[in-house]
């Protein structure tokens, strides 16, 4: 239905993972399976469903795999907080994870109103 390399939410939620992923990089070994990888998997899950909802038939459809996008967003910010409270992630590369995130947030809802208008 769109052609998601166009799409400049999927591009940012794309560098959004990245960043991600180069943030918890030195996360203790004993949170691999534990925080680390529930962050990275919200992280990769909000180009994921923006990815699905873009081959999906309708714009309602894209709708709903926004919204589920914007779920992932709302968990990794929570988890993001709760690894800076842990002293795993500094104050400064939080404040600009949470930035990205905020502005995908936006982003995703201004395109949900366009699509349902």
């Amino acid at each position: 239905m769109h052609n998601l390399k166009e799409l400049k939410i999927w591009q940012k939620a794309i560098d959004l993972a990245v960043d991600v992923y180069k943030a918890t990089v030195n996360y203790p070994a004993d949170e691999r399976f534990g925080l680390t990888s529930q962050i990275r998997r919200a992280a990769v899950s909000i180009s994921s469903n923006i990815a699905e909802g873009a081959g999906r038939n309708s714009k309602k459809e894209f709708c709903n795999f926004l919204g589920i996008a914007n779920g992932s967003a709302y968990e990794l910010q929570t988890q993001l907080v709760i690894s800076n409270k842990l002293n795993l992630l500094k104050d400064d590369l939080l404040n600009d994870l949470l930035k990205q995130i905020e502005e995908l947030q936006k982003m995703n809802y201004a395109f949900q109103k366009m699509l349902l208008n």
